[in-house]
């Protein structure tokens, strides 16, 4: 399934337009409705899921991430925070779906082909080398890796999905605290290795 990355036109009338939040509690009702939540941020997941796999699983898992929502539109709580953080905790579960399959399938390709070694990085891993000058490409790549998942999926939904710590808390459904904890940790790792350049995002880790 291949998601069509195209929104159409608003309400003409901005005082039509209604929250995020009212506009899925609406969709319970009329599900004709979601199709403007997705409208509003196909474009942005897609973006996001495209800086961390390739092309075709982007659309694929664009699709998905929507299709998902849909399902579990009446679970929303607004009391827990946005609907736009609610989405990237889908497309974060999805990544962790589709790289799990990934290495799966690859072992199971290298072991019929008689290759005893581990499974090649995932597109996350050879994508994110594009994301800053040449001589940062490889210790970056390597450090990412070395990673938990935990820690990995908040920086990149910090620095790529640029979500706030509230929303990245949200999306991961962790503590506020956490957030800010663990992107400390890891931008300290990076430091240590990269210097005092961020390769996520071309500037200076104040």
């Amino acid at each position: 399934m291949t998601a069509k990355v195209t929104a159409r036109a608003g309400p003409s009338d901005p005082a039509e337009a209604l929250s995020d939040a009212a506009l899925l509690e609406l969709s319970c009702r009329k599900p004709e409705r979601f199709g403007e939540i997705y409208d509003r941020y196909v474009a942005e997941i897609h973006a996001y899921l495209g800086r961390r796999l390739d092309r075709q699983a982007a659309d694929d898992l664009t699709a998905e991430v929507f299709l998902a929502a849909f399902r579990k539109r009446e679970t929303f709580d607004s009391g827990r925070g946005e609907v736009r953080a609610w989405l990237y905790g889908f497309a974060t579960n999805l990544i962790a779906l589709h790289r799990r399959a990934e290495t799966r399938r690859l072992a199971a390709l290298q072991r019929s082909a008689g290759v005893h070694r581990a499974p090649e990085d995932g597109h996350e891993e050879r994508v994110v080398t594009r994301v800053d000058a040449v001589s940062t490409q490889g210790r970056l790549a390597a450090e990412l890796r070395a990673l938990s998942d935990g820690d990995r999926d908040v920086l990149l939904l910090s620095a790529l999905g640029e979500l706030s710590h509230e929303e990245v808390a949200q999306a991961l459904d962790i503590p506020y605290g956490t957030v800010g904890s663990r992107l400390s940790r890891v931008r300290k790792k990076l430091r240590a290795a990269l210097g005092s350049v961020n390769p996520l995002n071309g500037g200076t880790d104040g």
